[in-house]
């Protein structure tokens, strides 16, 4: 601690000889000419010792290396797009410049102009007429530029990660990318893209334990949603027949390598569609994403290949439990399920019906086992009060789930869209909330009221974006791929290190 002390003591004496210099080292701005990357391209097949005086460039960045002998020297400046080397010398920038450029630290961000020529040893390289300091740095940067090792100072400031570790730069430039790319393939599917409340007065769509949040002007309890679910089905009874949100959802439950109380969706409306539509939509968009950012629809995923080319394998969640678990569950009452889950040393909760059974079984012994791209069809019906109950098998719902690399990567119904049907499912996730289910559906008037008007039948798809991301971009936790995790408070370390607690186990 005291040496970092020191080195930023150091650097303040360093602003205020540049400030005595009669230099502001906060300037406003700076109109960089082209960047790192443009110019190793453009300039690429001159020759060693050759010189490109004109036309000048000027590109700004960090400063990440400095080789200063005498009169001279070499140093490095990292951009957006990459780094690029740039040349020093007291006769070209002046006595000015030059102690300037003395006095300029690593991790300062600079501006140079001047023209191009290649080293002896084959490095493009800037030699500097003009220096201009852009910001002065007053920490040093973390490890002189070999990268943040701790995980949780990786999360934590992840501006540090960003500027270190260019494998992380590049995993968020393909999030963007790949969020772009979900976008125009909707969009060219003729969906209109829109917008639905952040926070809602009833926490519906999805069985969720939400975050609460109180309105003073209206002395109005709200919650933060916990789906958009609801609300996209109104706008299909309004009239809207292909809609879809990415959206922000908040739900306050556990944080693991898997899961962030915020986080991202895709969720999509499809009207005069069922599950078998959403299907299709499902298996084509991540095909196509893979061959996008990765080249191919063949992908490897921490080490395991996986071929998103569709056709997807489907399977009904009875029939995995059964090829997976061993475990014919077709038929068999509560109390029998939850001694097959006793004698698998699984703990099954008391109130459980026999679908919840089942779901808890699949949950705890199969899904991990679905590695290759698959989906999990035909749910009981008492895990799915919002979908349609299955064509010739009322005791199941037309309902799918994606599972890729032992995960669920989204949830789709055949949408319910009779308000009687709807009216007493919602009254039996009010029992389950009677008895102590928190999680259960809470009873949504407005919402009923609307389908009483008419919803047309209808097929719905959520993707978890954050998921998807980790996959197409081989990172192994969700706190990869979102900027800033959510994590745990500092004072709460002493009892246990964030990176080993319970919470990070899948």
């Amino acid at each position: 601690m005291k040496e970092l002390e020191e080195i930023i003591e150091q650097r303040r004496k360093n602003l205020e000889a540049i400030r005595q210099m009669g230099i502001e080292p906060y300037p406003y701005r700076f109109e960089p000419s082209t960047c790192a990357q443009d110019i190793l391209d453009k300039f690429s097949g001159i020759k060693p010792g050759e010189e490109v005086p004109e036309p000048e460039v000027s590109v700004a960045g960090r400063l990440i290396s400095v080789r200063l002998h005498g009169k001279a020297g070499f140093a490095h400046v990292k951009d957006w797009s990459g780094q690029i080397q740039v040349y020093i010398r007291l006769d070209l920038l002046g006595e000015k410049g030059f102690e300037l450029f003395r006095l300029i630290d690593l991790g300062d961000i600079i501006g140079v102009k001047g023209g191009i020529f290649k080293t002896r040893t084959g490095e493009l390289t800037v030699m500097v007429k003009e220096l201009t300091l852009l910001s002065k740095a007053l920490r040093p940067m973390p490890e002189k530029w070999h990268g943040l090792k701790d995980i949780e100072t990786r999360y934590r400031q992840r501006y540090l990660d960003l500027i270190t570790n260019k494998k992380v730069t590049d995993t968020f430039a393909k999030r963007s990318r790949i969020i772009g790319l979900i976008r125009e393939f909707l969009i060219q599917k003729g969906f209109q893209e829109v917008e639905t409340p952040m926070m809602q007065p009833i926490p519906g769509g999805a069985a969720a334990r939400p975050f609460i949040t109180h309105h003073h002007a209206l002395n109005l309890d709200l919650y933060l949603r916990v789906a958009p679910e609801l609300y996209l089905k109104r706008l299909l009874i309004g009239g809207f027949e292909r809609v879809f949100e990415l959206n922000r959802n908040f739900r306050n439950e556990g944080i693991s390598i898997k899961h962030n109380p915020e986080f991202t969706m895709l969720e999509v409306y499809q009207t005069f569609a069922d599950y078998s539509d959403m299907m299709k939509l499902t298996e084509e968009m991540f095909a196509m994403l893979a061959e996008k950012i990765t080249g191919s629809a063949k992908i490897t995923y921490q080490g395991q290949e996986i071929n998103l080319s569709p056709p997807w394998q489907r399977m009904t969640m009875y029939e995995a439990i059964k090829k997976y678990a061993g475990i014919d569950v077709q038929g068999k009452s509560p109390a029998e399920l939850k001694k097959i889950c006793r004698e698998k040393n699984l703990e099954p909760d008391e109130w459980f019906t026999a679908g919840e059974a089942a779901g808890f079984i699949f949950e705890e012994l199969v899904e991990s086992k679905l590695i290759q791209p698959v989906f999990i069809t035909d749910y009981p019906e008492d895990l799915s009060p919002l979908a349609k109950r299955k064509r010739g098998n009322p005791g199941l719902v037309e309902r799918f789930e994606p599972y890729i690399f032992g995960r669920e990567m989204g949830n789709a119904f055949s949408e319910l869209n009779d308000p009687e049907d709807q009216r007493k499912r919602f009254m039996e996730q009010a029992k389950k909330r009677e008895a102590g289910f928190e999680l259960a559906q809470v009873m949504d008037e407005d919402f009923l009221s609307a389908l009483e008007y008419g919803m047309p039948p209808a097929a719905g798809l959520g993707i978890g974006v954050d998921r998807l991301v980790m996959l197409l971009t081989d990172s192994a936790s969700i706190r990869d791929v979102i900027f800033f995790p959510q994590l745990r408070p500092k004072s709460s370390e002493a009892h246990g290190s964030e990176n080993t607690s319970e919470e990070e186990q899948e």
